[in-house]
């Protein structure tokens, strides 16, 4: 079910862009009572990998009998998706098949937005900034959470760390860093020391933190000690016990089902899980971790967990025949996590075989290093349909389909779409005739856009 249930004073809020800062969130949540102080918090950073990371961390929490909330941004096709609450394991397996299953329900979302609105409008006849769209809704899931008496709240940090709308959180339970890479630099800092300086900006005296290992971040080697001691310094400074999380050098195996199965370093546990990616296997190293320094979660939780954690639009498989892959990834990092798994999932069946692409970026996005990580990668664009995202910031299509050929050749075959909707019915039926695997990737925001399409698609209900 896709549509778009975003409160309008919400979307009115938009206009006031994006203003980090936590003077505003701290007024806002004193004028609601500070809800966010009734929570039991853990609260997750970084470039690449809090959403799939926020997901292994609520599937555990909830396999482990929690009544978890999870927050995160952006939502993909409804905007109720970047809060749920997740009873248990009854309702972590009912997601499978009903991904609304405990999402902030229409008359709470309206109820909730009410109050804020007026503590925002209280907030502007007292003299002070109105709230952005982010700390409105970063309040609304502080309110919610509580009223809904969740046992735990997984955070996702919307930008940055240090003066993200999430940062009021005073003792979390455990923080976690996941992958650094250089992005947001316009509003984080140019260089990787100010980007780690802003994501451990989460560290909180004495609450533990778990944080990827720079070694294995995809990083320049010279970036990888300058995140550590950021990392180190930052701790030392606060008193933080810090662990440093691992994979290990191990390679995981996929099956038929495009299920991958992976082993930790110095853990002979076989886990499963639907995230796909050498990269997940470091996000759920995390996961782990800070699932084992929460009271009350045994080890068959988490790997129960891990086998049913979700992430939608992320190196996400949803067909098989003809296979169709979806993935938002952004940025360099992200194109070449992609290609990895383009590479080895399916049992590595699909590897150096021609790919059919609905692609469509944002103009301020690196697209000519997205691209040239595809193709060192190996990826095979054969059929590209670039296409232009309802979104003011995309990237013309006849402008993407000439960088394309750049990277790649003259012999790929490139076609330009206005409507990527339109794009993605012709390419579906195309390799529908034809056995060829479909992509879409490019944006989290064309995801969004053409998921719901696609997988009605793939149910026959679009003629």
């Amino acid at each position: 079910m896709s549509y778009d249930n975003t409160p309008e004073f919400l979307k009115d809020a938009l206009k006031f862009g994006i203003n980090l800062g936590l003077e505003r969130m701290e007024a806002l949540d004193n004028l609601l009572g500070n809800p966010q102080k009734d929570l039991k918090v853990i609260h997750i950073a970084g470039t690449n990998g809090k959403g799939s990371t926020a997901s292994f961390i609520s599937s555990i929490m909830a396999a482990s009998g929690k009544r978890v909330g999870v927050y995160t941004s952006p939502f993909l096709e409804r905007f109720s998706e970047r809060m749920r609450v997740i009873d248990g394991r009854e309702a972590l397996e009912n997601l499978e098949t009903d991904e609304t299953i405990g999402e902030i329900s229409d008359r709470d979302l309206s109820r909730l937005s009410a109050l804020v609105e007026d503590a925002a409008n209280t907030m502007e006849k007292n003299g002070l900034e109105h709230p952005t769209e982010f700390e409105l809704v970063t309040a609304i899931c502080y309110l919610w959470f509580k009223e809904q008496k969740v046992d735990i709240a997984v955070l996702e940090t919307g930008l940055g760390g240090r003066l993200d709308s999430t940062n009021v959180i005073e003792n979390p339970l455990c923080t976690v860093i996941t992958a650094i890479g250089l992005d947001h630099t316009d509003r984080l800092g140019e260089t990787i020391d100010l980007i780690t300086a802003e994501k451990v900006g989460i560290f909180k005296k004495g609450c533990p933190a778990v944080v990827c290992d720079p070694d294995e971040m995809i990083l320049d080697e010279n970036f990888k000690g300058v995140v550590r001691d950021v990392v180190i310094n930052r701790a030392n400074e606060l008193d933080v016990p810090v662990e440093f999380t691992t994979a290990g050098n191990i390679t995981p195996t996929y099956t038929l089902d495009a299920r991958m199965h992976f082993k930790l370093e110095g853990n002979d546990t076989i886990y499963t899980t639907k995230l796909l990616g050498l990269h997940q296997t470091r996000n759920a190293a995390a996961a782990i971790a800070c699932a084992r320094k929460i009271e009350g979660v045994t080890e068959e939780d988490i790997t129960f967990g891990i086998a049913h954690a979700t992430w939608k639009g992320r190196a996400e498989c949803l067909c098989l025949d003809p296979v169709i892959m979806m993935d938002g990834g952004h940025n360099d990092q992200g194109a070449q996590s992609l290609a990895t798994v383009l590479g080895d999932v399916l049992d590595g069946t699909l590897r150096g075989k021609p790919w059919r692409v609905v692609m469509g970026v944002m103009k301020d996005k690196n697209v000519d290093g997205m691209l040239n990580k595809l193709h060192e990668g190996g990826v095979n664009l054969h059929d590209v349909r670039t296409v232009l995202v309802n979104n003011s910031r995309s990237m013309n299509p006849n402008e993407l389909s000439e960088k394309i050929k750049n990277v790649y050749n003259s012999t790929v075959k490139v076609s330009s779409f206005e409507d990527a909707r339109e794009a993605v019915k012709i390419a579906y039926q195309d390799s529908l005739d034809d056995g060829m695997p479909l992509l879409v990737t490019g944006s989290l925001y064309l995801v969004g856009e053409v998921r719901g399409v696609l997988k009605e698609l793939i149910r026959g209900e679009v003629d």
